[in-house]
């Protein structure tokens, strides 16, 4: 993987009525014409997603969306395509045409902005096409805006300033390893080749940690679990161990109880979710009867094998830890019901395709209505009788 993945940059979200110019916006960011322009209503039907680098901020992704004026049958799927993007948008950007200024549905926005915590700015574009009298008049009525045209790139310089500004007041991604460790500390990451391990490379959060290892100074050893023994008497002095978490229980039997150990599952729940309210949602497997209903959250799409950590090994486990077959659903990626007061109980992988902010609002949506939401690493680290041992570190 050459490119930082869309999970771990900054969404910045492109909202606004049809034909404001959010495209001709977006198409200005790349300097390139990304996505389709035209002056016909509805050009741009799918949200569509484009990283890049916003310097001096780093890597982010920039999502542009559909008209939210759109009333038709059709548009309306558009247009809650666009509101889902709420769920994991950092920033937004709400663009309004000046010579059709509508706040009722900019009203609407920032009601949607404030429920899910988005700081957004709000662009007036076209000011190419109003006369200087009435854009001064805007301009002292709506301070705080920015005043754009994406046609003559007036006003562009000032927009990425107050952009690369917000990015930079938005909360800090949590180091995965970094803060928890020492410079010059020594981490074992164990890593099993099974049939869910891909062929020639390792997965995303292997991937991650061994990375945010070496922008911390933190010296890392990879070893399958068939050689962690011999391993633990070459490397002296481990200060953590981190393995794959369906084989916590083999592993915790071969670390020493002097050494931490913890999961890659258990790393992300902390940096991309709430550990917290993961850990309060495993004890409540205890709550669990036979007419309980389970929802699996997957991040990432996958075909599945016989040893299937989501599918297949967490329902295997919790059956016969609560003693009967409980009734499971599955959701993949961005797809996560309103509905989610049908479940006893959410396991959420470890999240590694999404962003933090998606991680947040789906924990939001569930204190909401009071279902407990726990992660893989950290049920099954319950499941197995670790779940001390292996959050001590944290």
């Amino acid at each position: 993987m050459n490119t930082t993945p869309n999970s771990n940059r900054k969404h910045i979200a492109i909202y606004g009525k049809a034909n404001a110019g959010k495209s001709s916006l977006m198409n200005r960011f790349f300097n390139s014409k990304v996505v389709l322009v035209s002056e016909t209503k509805g050009t741009t039907t799918d949200p569509v997603l484009k990283p890049m680098e916003l310097i001096p901020v780093g890597p982010v992704v920039f999502i542009d969306t559909a008209g939210i004026d759109d009333i038709s049958e059709l548009g309306k799927l558009r247009v809650n395509k666009t509101l889902e993007i709420l769920k994991r948008t950092d920033i937004a950007i709400y663009v309004m045409d000046i010579n059709d200024i509508d706040l009722t549905y900019y009203d609407k926005m920032k009601s949607e902005f404030k429920r899910f915590n988005i700081p957004h700015i709000l662009v007036f574009n076209k000011i190419d096409i109003i006369s200087e009298e009435n854009l001064f008049l805007l301009k002292d009525k709506f301070k705080e805006a920015v005043f754009i045209s994406s046609e003559t790139k007036e006003g562009y310089n000032n927009l990425i300033d107050v952009l690369i500004k917000k990015v930079g007041e938005t909360e800090e991604d949590l180091p995965i390893i970094g803060d928890l460790l020492p410079y010059n500390s020594k981490v074992i990451l164990v890593v099993p080749i099974d049939s869910e391990a891909p062929k020639g490379r390792l997965i995303l959060p292997q991937v991650q940690c061994i990375r945010d290892c070496l922008d911390n100074g933190i010296k890392s050893y990879v070893v399958r679990d068939t050689e962690l023994e011999s391993a633990l008497e070459d490397v002296k002095d481990v200060d953590l161990v981190i393995t794959d978490s369906q084989a916590f229980k083999k592993v915790d039997k071969i670390v020493p109880k002097n050494i931490n150990l913890t999961s890659f599952s258990m790393l992300f729940a902390r940096q991309k979710g709430d550990l917290k309210e993961f850990l309060y949602g495993a004890n409540k497997v205890e709550d669990l009867n036979e007419n309980s209903k389970i929802l699996i959250c997957e991040s990432c799409s996958h075909n599945v094998s016989h040893e299937d950590i989501g599918r297949v090994k967490i329902p295997k486990l919790l059956n016969k830890h609560v003693g009967f077959n409980l009734s499971y659903e599955y959701r993949v990626g961005h797809d996560f019901p309103e509905d989610i007061e049908k479940y006893d109980l959410i396991i959420h992988c470890g999240a590694c395709m999404i962003n933090r902010k998606t991680v947040l609002n789906r924990v939001r949506l569930c204190n909401e209505k009071n279902v407990p939401i726990t992660n893989y690493g950290v049920l099954i680290a319950y499941l197995n009788g670790i779940l001390d041992r292996a959050k001590s570190i944290f």
